[in-house]
């Protein structure tokens, strides 16, 4: 007996519900984009003639230097009293104690005199104190590695 061998169809891809799914996520975005209609204004501003007021400062900053001074906001004070730093302090923040208050010292400042500018500023009533230091570069001798 022979029998006939089934001619197998071609297997083709059905792209049908492909363009449907493109089609709706198509329409998805369209729908759910908003849409801005930006307007440019052109503003002529008044003018006013006086004496410019002084900004208040946003943070004071206090820099102990390797031998033990002091500077405030970056300027440099005459002596190493504590009296002259608040005093200084006190110039450049007008009693507002709320601003921060910002410790910086260089790695060989003697750490008393660290402590003396916290209390200082503990004694003004400053609350908001931070202290800064510099992260260590890779490879660098005594850096201390994550663990």
């Amino acid at each position: 007996m022979q029998f006939k061998r089934q001619v197998k169809a071609e297997e083709q891809v059905n792209l049908t519900p492909l363009i449907d799914v493109v089609f709706l996520l198509l329409i998805f975005f369209m729908v759910s984009t908003t849409f801005t209609k930006e307007t440019h204004l052109k503003i002529d501003l008044p003018e006013a003639a006086g004496a410019l007021q002084v900004s208040k400062v946003d943070q004071i900053e206090v820099v102990i230097d390797a031998q033990g001074g002091f500077s405030v906001n970056g300027r440099a004070l005459v002596n190493k009293q504590l009296s002259t730093l608040q005093a200084a302090i006190q110039e450049v923040s007008g009693d507002d104690t709320s601003i921060p208050f910002i410790i910086t010292g260089d790695a060989n400042t003697p750490y008393q005199n660290a402590i003396s500018v916290m209390a200082l500023a503990g004694k003004m009533g400053y609350t908001n104190l931070s202290l800064t230091a510099q992260e260590p570069e890779e490879g660098e001798a005594g850096a201390l590695a994550p663990d």
